[in-house]
């Protein structure tokens, strides 16, 4: 095989609205989750985050300059519908915002992605009907969904309903349906939390095929691959397990439009299965036009077994430990280019579809007082960051193995927060950019964009349409 990369590969960037937009007060936005929750004192607040509501202009030009032809960002959905309820009316000032930003990238050269739930909500929805928990809310996702597919389903031609969708499994948080019910138990009330987000993702597929039928939807999920720790046949069957529980569940129900027989049973067995609503069988069969992951390492785990109290990430979590074999950032997220390429093979041959990475990088501290930034700027240095560099590129190359060597079928290589943003516990000082943005935890400074040395690197390599590697 020809080791040459599709004309028609994608390459670009991935961002959430809370962790760039900012604009907190700003055109019609209703209040939101992020706006009210509680944040660790010593990071940040989500009010001006990297200030890209006053800022796309200077952005756009940046991402067209590194080559991108991808770019996939996230609704606020308050900035759409303020409450986010059934009956109230569209906030048009949000709608005409990104508009704007849609024809932006457009002109640019960059085709749009939208996520329609980057874990965000509408803070009505949250503290009166306990997010995901309500079908009321599922309800309120599918009007909010035909809306944004109605406005810009005419220019954006790929869809994503919940980024990650398997956290919601592990994690009520994302969610926002935090109050578990009087007498239900944490699993149970998990699971069906779980359910209802499946079922909303099922609506938004529904909504796309009846109003724009020529467009993708995706499923997409958070993969971390998954070693056993030792090569005991306890341990192996221990991490196959947490495999298909963790990241094969989801894809699985995105590609095959039911439950699999393995989940059923676990679920089944522990009393946890949730109640399916009439017509939620028939609701699960849209399934979608590819899958879609992000990929940032992988983790490895020592023996166990999958109790009757606990969900399945909690066990796992506790059995999690350091790989000797991969090196690692100050955040402890293990460096596996080849459990990348083991992934993409894997989620492209259980679900029979492409697969598309829709985020990829390495979190790095990067601090430098404005003095220092100053100092840099005038003796015309930037950051160095061969780790950056060194990350991507060997991802790249994997993925290429992968796509030539497997003929794994992938759409395309989106990095996360490629413009400096806030990580998403709001901590300034975990950096995954290609441009640096100069702010702090605490002080927001003037904001301006540094290209680092990778932004270079990253040019190249996507002008070359993966080529140009060195």
């Amino acid at each position: 095989m020809e080791r040459k990369m599709p004309k028609d590969f994608y390459w670009g960037g991935s961002v959430s609205s809370f962790q760039t937009e900012g604009a907190r007060n700003e055109g019609g936005k209703g209040l939101c989750v992020y706006d009210v929750r509680p944040m660790n004192p010593e990071f940040s607040d989500w009010n001006v985050a990297i200030d890209e509501y006053h800022r796309y202009d200077e952005d756009i030009a940046l991402m067209k300059d590194m080559g991108f032809n991808f770019y996939r960002f996230s609704i606020c959905w308050s900035r759409i519908i303020p409450n986010g309820t059934l009956d109230e009316p569209v906030n048009e000032e949000g709608v005409a915002f990104y508009n704007q930003l849609i024809d932006k990238l457009l002109a640019a050269g960059i085709e749009p992605m939208i996520t329609l739930v980057h874990f965000d909500m509408p803070y009505h929805l949250v503290k009166n009907y306990n997010g995901f928990a309500s079908r009321y809310v599922v309800d309120c996702f599918e009007r909010y969904a035909r809306v944004c597919i109605e406005r810009f389903g005419d220019r954006v031609k790929h869809w994503m309903s919940f980024n990650e969708q398997n956290l919601h499994g592990m994690m009520l948080r994302v969610s926002n349906a935090e109050d578990i019910p009087e007498g239900v138990s944490l699993p149970k009330h998990l699971y069906q939390v779980n359910h209802n987000v499946f079922i909303a993702h099922c609506k938004a597929v529904k909504a796309l095929r009846e109003l724009q039928p020529d467009a993708k939807f995706c499923g997409m999920n958070a993969v971390t691959n998954i070693y056993p720790y030792t090569n005991t046949p306890k341990n192996n069957l221990f991490a196959w397990q947490a495999y298909q529980y963790m990241n094969g569940f989801h894809c699985d129900v995105f590609a095959k439009g039911k439950y699999p027989d393995y989940m059923v049973a676990y679920l089944e067995n522990r009393g946890w299965m949730p109640t399916f609503e009439e017509g939620d069988d028939e609701l699960l069969k849209y399934t979608v036009d590819y899958i879609a992951f992000s990929y940032y390492r992988s983790n490895t785990i020592t023996e166990g077994e999958f109790d009757y109290e606990r969900p399945y990430h909690e066990v796992v979590q506790e059995h999690c430990v350091k790989n000797p074999h991969c090196e690692a950032n100050e955040w402890n997220w293990e460096i596996d280019p080849i459990g990348f390429r083991w992934t993409l093979n894997d989620l492209a041959t259980r679900s029979g579809l492409p697969v598309f990475v829709l985020e990829n990088g390495i979190g790095w501290r990067e601090d430098m007082s404005q003095e220092e930034v100053d100092q840099m700027l005038a003796e015309g240095r930037t950051i160095e960051d061969d780790y950056r560099i060194n990350y991507h590129r060997d991802h790249i190359k994997e993925m290429e193995n992968a796509m030539f060597e497997e003929d794994v079928k992938c759409l395309g290589y989106i990095t996360w927060g490629p413009i400096d943003i806030l990580a998403s516990m709001c901590n300034m000082d975990k950096r995954y950019g290609f441009v640096y943005v100069n702010r702090t935890n605490k002080d927001i400074r003037d904001l301006k964009r540094i290209p680092k040395k990778s932004y270079a690197w990253i040019k190249k390599a996507f002008e070359s349409n993966g080529e140009d590697l060195d």
